[in-house]
């Protein structure tokens, strides 16, 4: 049938009771069409979109009650047995239903490109008995005129005013506004924004379910949420309370291509604006450019562009063939009016499905051909694309056309299950939905499927959990539900509840808006941020003015056990941090930060100052007493008072060498008065033991932090990084500075920073093992001593330490001390004998004498100031045996007495050594000894520095040469003269010779414990050189090849002229000794009216199996015997007891 043919059976009598309503929104024209309907006894009402079809349903089921309601869509269906109304989508509107009224809203859409043939067909052939409405826009009056002769119109005026606002920005736009965007991203995007700035948004899509839409409506309405974004759906008939409409994008994707909207389709958008007769406003965002002049007067007036052209379809089709069917599809209307709609989703997929040979064959009559086209009428509702939505028909109408002539229901429950999961998130619940519209489209065809309604309702109870679970994704990614309900509580009261709770927590209306510690409000920034935060804060600052007030009140009258000072520096009252301490002029005396806001008062502020300085103040009084009554001691002076200074400007540690000189002159009296204040004069530091224990160490390491901590890029934080509490020592981090170890009361030795009263412990330890002599009532060494100033590595070194052996000696070798591997001596027969008489062996006594008088004539070495490490020049201060700081100086006279008595008692030694009955052995013994591996063993000794002296022209040459031919004459010359001579297979640096100066203490070092102060010093001269030099290379060989060339002496002259070496003249007497490297015009430690003991003309001969024997190079008295008060004074009564002895044993 041709076009002409259907528009010209329009009757008069038809288009009698036709009435138009137009106008634009927002003028009840829906409203309207629900009043005339329930006048009537029947009645049907068709509407574009479905979630509007729900929302008319709803309103009259609550009327007139359920029973009388029919809701027809694609979708969903609820129909009771005899409905007398029917509220259906436009396409859903059923044909054989006659009823007394009947309505078609937003009839403007007969020119939609896509859907505007169905609202034309529903233009021309949906009547009701007594009366039809046609709703919608002004637009169409033209052409209903022309196309429905004799059709009645009404006009109907906007009840509120309609305004352009211009442009704003999304984070400025007023509340109750709806933003319009054209996409999903964009919408998605624009909704994550407000709920970040504003608290959140509503969302509204066309794919969203109704449920869900529904739900989101719900939100905005019921004031949940202050904004709705939206795509154009809003403009069909969505009724909101809205203020204003935003328009973030003014083109959309029409199915085919991007256009522009036109100024009708703004309007309808736009009209969503000022309800019943509220005004609104409209306006643009985002980057959308501002409208023009023109299309702002046309929307504020309404005055559009009438349609020209309505969409139209042929309705009468030809089901014979599936050909003639698409040829009735292509007809083209013979109306000016009218144009032919372009190809639709379900001519694309009938066209698809013919392509198919197998349909082809299956739609072979009229039946068939119907039921084919029924299946095209499947919505694409997952935009696959046609192809695959066409495979879908092809494969449904299969299943429809064979077989039982029904879908498979195994085949059917498959497809539903797999929509059937409500993980996931927007964009794949969203997907769900559309696949399970789909079916439930399908399920609502009675003659497609076996059990329709059991399929109906399953599918519709999977659309519902799908809706309610993109709902509730929608809301917790575009709403915070905290500031939606303070909206919701600033809309119906006059202010809001706010509390504190116990812990501090800030409650506005039961919701956390930040937290209260100590005197700092800690806003929650989501939920205080935005126009709604402020009114939280506001709401606030009411009880947190008063809660401060109190809480300042109750600490002003807090006892000092109500404060902690933690290690880093924070106050803490009432186990909450109210402030912490902040550098000043004086490092001792920081000042107090408070952490508060403007929510506290200035007098309050004052008086928390005030009393937390006050506790402060006898909270330092307390730990650091020590440094504060020796700031205030007023009888100390002079001297005293300037090292009692330096030692509170060092936070209570003081290096000794830095001060040594000081305390050199420091007399006795000075000594005193600090010691009265707790001050200890150790071997390494001057420091107070008090400020060693761990609560004044962290508060002195506080303090040195929060005075030059910056300039190391370190925090009262970093305190975290200090050794903690008992430990003796600690590994070093590179990255912190020696002062950071000192003010924690450590010094950094070699690889660990070990505790200062450790170290003067280890110092102890060490400096008696090193000192000891034998003597008649000590004739066994310590444990750990081994002799001529070594030691070895004891385990309460390690212990006190708290490190291994290899660490122990890094830290001493870093204290000065070298690392000798020397072989173990045993006991040779002779000995053995001698023990056994309980006489003791020439060597016993010649070691004793020697040590002795060394150690006693040894002075003290130079101090050098040094950063880091002990240096050599400070290590003889802390490890030899302890001196009195007040100790008288030794007399000349009594010093070479002390060398006369020990060059004596060499004498008796050597003599006793030739004497048969003391050295005889059992031969028994001798001759079943058999020569045995040495035994090694690891010994320490201090490595002195050598002194600096001046040396003259051409000095140097000489000494280069001396060190080239020194192997070859220490070999043969360097033995009996330094008494240097290594045992085979000993390696290391040439042990020092006999005469070599013993480590002396610094001298103002405290006594250890057990030595009582004031014992008497042994000297005050400068330290004697030690020429003793490391060799390079095979030492062993040297020394054998020097051994080869050198005849046994058989008594005690030289070989060679005195002072003669190979390949030299003889010295004259007056000629200067050259000791240790040839060179002349060196200064000699040596007296010049010292007589010279080198010739021993009357020593008996050397004993074939002695290697060495030691040497004394103490210097003689210059006359008289050996003092009686002398320390070697009983050597004198050995060498009497000895010679008695040997004249008994010859008689």
């Amino acid at each position: 049938m041709s076009a002409s043919t259907q528009t010209a059976s329009i009757k008069p009598s038809q288009s009698r009771h036709v009435t138009a309503v137009l106008g634009p929104t927002n003028t009840g024209k829906t409203h309207l069409a629900i009043e005339r309907m329930l006048g009537h006894e029947s009645g049907l009402i068709g509407l574009p979109l479905r979630l509007l079809a729900r929302e008319v349903y709803d309103k009259i089921v609550a009327q007139i009650g359920p029973r009388d309601v029919a809701l027809i869509t694609g979708e969903e269906k609820i129909k009771p047995e005899r409905p007398r109304y029917y509220v259906c989508t436009v396409e859903a509107m059923p044909r054989d239903v006659e009823v007394d009224f009947l309505a078609v809203d937003e009839i403007q859409l007969a020119a939609d490109p896509d859907r505007g043939h169905v609202f034309t067909d529903r233009l021309f052939h949906s009547r009701g008995t007594s009366e039809t409405l046609l709703l919608g826009a002004a637009t169409m009056t033209d052409a209903i005129r022309e196309l429905i002769p004799g059709a009645n119109f009404i006009a109907r005026p906007r009840l509120s005013k309609l305004t352009y606002s211009g442009q704003k920005k999304i984070t400025r736009l007023q509340s109750r506004s709806a933003i319009v965007a054209f996409s999903a991203n964009d919408v998605y995007a624009i909704a994550e924004l407000i709920r970040r700035q504003r608290g959140g948004a509503a969302v509204v899509l066309g794919a969203l379910s109704p449920r869900t839409r529904n739900a989101q409506v719900a939100l905005y309405q019921n004031g949940d949420v202050d904004f709705i974004v939206a795509t154009d759906a809003i403009g069909m008939g969505l009724n909101l309370d809205v203020d204003h409409v935003a328009f973030a994008g003014t083109r959309k994707f029409d199915g085919r291509n991007h256009r522009d909207l036109t100024p009708a389709e703004i309007a309808q958008i736009a009209g969503r604006a000022g309800r019943h007769l509220n005004d609104g406003t409209f306006g643009v965002t985002a980057d959308v450019e501002p409208f023009d002049q023109e299309v702002v007067n046309k929307l504020e007036n309404h005055d559009f562009e009438p349609a020209k052209l309505l969409q139209w379809r042929n309705t009468r089709l030809d089901f014979d063939s599936v050909d003639r069917l698409k040829d009735s599809l292509r007809q083209l209307p013979d109306h000016p009016r009218l144009t032919r709609v372009r190809t639709a989703d379900d001519v694309e997929a009938l066209d698809l499905a013919a392509s198919d040979p197998r349909i082809a064959e299956l739609a072979s009559g009229i039946g068939s051909v119907k039921r084919l086209w029924d299946v095209c009428q499947i919505p694409d509702y997952r935009k696959v694309g046609p192809s695959q939505h066409g495979e879908l028909v092809a494969t449904l109408y299969k299943h429809i056309m064979t077989g039982e002539g029904h879908i498979p229901e195994d085949w059917f429950a498959q497809q539903v299950e797999q929509a059937d999961r409500t993980d996931g998130d927007i964009d794949t619940l969203s997907n769900r939905i559309a696949h399970i519209r789909t079916w439930t489209f399908v399920s609502n065809r009675s003659e497609w499927l076996n059990d329709p309604e059991q399929w109906q309702g399953k599918t519709r109870e999977i659309e519902d959990r799908l809706s309610d679970a993109l709902h509730e994704q929608l809301t917790q990614r575009f709403v915070d539900k905290r500031t939606s309900v303070l909206m919701k509580s600033m809309r119906d009261k006059d202010s809001l509840f706010a509390e504190i709770e116990k812990d501090g927590r800030v409650v506005v209306e039961k919701h956390y808006v930040g937290k209260l510690e100590g005197f700092c409000f800690t806003p929650d920034l989501e939920a205080t941020s935005g126009i709604n935060g402020k009114a939280a804060r506001n709401a606030a600052a009411k009880v947190l003015v008063h809660e401060l007030a109190a809480r300042a009140d109750r600490l002003a009258a807090a006892p000092d056990t109500g404060f902690t000072l933690t290690r880093e520096g924070r106050i803490v009252w009432e186990n909450q941090e109210i402030g912490k301490l902040a550098a000043s002029d004086d490092p001792l005396k920081p000042t107090f930060a408070l952490n508060s806001d403007e929510h506290l008062a200035a007098i309050d502020k004052e008086n928390i100052g005030k009393r937390v300085e006050t506790w402060l103040q006898h909270y330092i009084e307390v730990r650091l007493k020590p440094l504060v009554e020796i700031a205030k001691a007023e009888e100390i002076t002079g001297l005293a008072r300037g090292i009692a200074f330096r030692l509170r400007e060092n936070f209570g540690i003081l290096k000794r060498d830095t001060v040594a000189e000081e305390i050199k002159t420091l007399d006795q009296d000075g000594r005193a008065q600090l010691r009265k204040y707790g001050v200890r004069f150790g071997a390494h530091h001057i420091y107070f033991p008090l400020l060693l224990k761990p609560a004044a160490a962290d508060l002195l390491l506080l303090f040195w932090l929060l005075k030059s901590g910056a300039e190391h890029n370190l925090t009262p934080g970093s305190i975290g990084d200090a050794p903690r509490q008992g430990l003796t020592s600690v590994p070093k981090t590179a990255e912190v500075p020696e002062a950071f170890y000192r003010a924690a009361g450590f010094q950094v030795c070699g690889p660990r920073a070990v505790r200062i009263d450790m170290l003067e412990r280890l110092a102890d330890i060490v400096r008696p093992l090193t000192t000891w002599k034998p003597t008649d009532t000590n004739a066994e060494p310590p444990a750990g001593a081994a002799g001529g100033g070594a030691f070895r590595i004891r385990p309460e070194m390690m212990s006190i330490m708290g490190c291994s052996a290899e660490e122990l000696g890094a830290i001493l070798e870093s204290l000065g001390f070298r690392r000798e591997r020397r072989p173990i001596k045993k006991a040779p027969a002779a000995e053995i004998a001698q023990t056994s008489t309980g006489v003791a062996s020439p060597d016993e006594v010649a070691t004793g004498a020697s040590s002795t008088v060394v150690t006693e004539a040894a002075a003290e070495a130079p101090v050098i100031e040094t950063e880091g490490e002990i240096t050599p020049e400070s290590a003889p201060q802390a490890f030899s045996q302890a001196e009195h700081e007040d100790a008288a100086p030794v007399e000349p006279a009594q010093e070479e007495a002390v060398e006369a008595a020990a060059t004596e008692a060499q004498d008796v030694a050597v003599s006793n050594a030739d004497a048969p009955a003391s050295v005889s052995a059992e031969p028994a013994a001798a001759d079943d000894a058999v020569p045995a591996e040495p035994e090694f063993e690891e010994v320490w000794r201090f490595r002195r520095p050598k002194p600096k002296f001046e040396r003259g022209e051409g000095q140097g040459d000489r000494r280069s040469q001396h060190r080239r031919h020194g192997a070859a004459g220490q070999g043969a010359a360097g033995q009996g003269e330094r008494g240097g001579q290594r045992q085979p297979g000993e390696r290391g640096p040439r042990p020092r010779s006999d005469n070599a100066p013993q480590p002396a203490i610094a001298v103002g070092t405290d006594a250890p414990a057990g030595q009582p102060e004031g014992a008497a010093a042994s000297g005050d001269h400068a330290p004697r050189r030690d020429f003793s030099r490391d060799r390079s290379g095979p030492r062993d060989q040297n020394r054998e090849r020097g051994d080869r060339n050198r005849q046994p002496r058989s008594d005690g002259n030289r070989d060679r002229p005195q002072g003669a070496r190979p390949g030299e003249a003889p010295r004259a007497d007056n000629a200067e000794r050259r000791t240790g490297g040839g060179q002349p015009n060196r200064p000699q430690h040596q007296r010049s009216d010292r007589p010279n003991d080198r010739n021993r003309d009357s020593l008996p001969p050397r004993p074939q199996g002695r290697q060495q024997i030691a040497a004394s190079a103490a210097p003689k008295r210059a006359s008289g015997g050996v003092d009686p008060d002398s320390p070697f004074a009983a050597l004198s009564k050995l060498k009497e007891r000895l010679e008695k002895q040997t004249e008994d044993q010859t008689a």
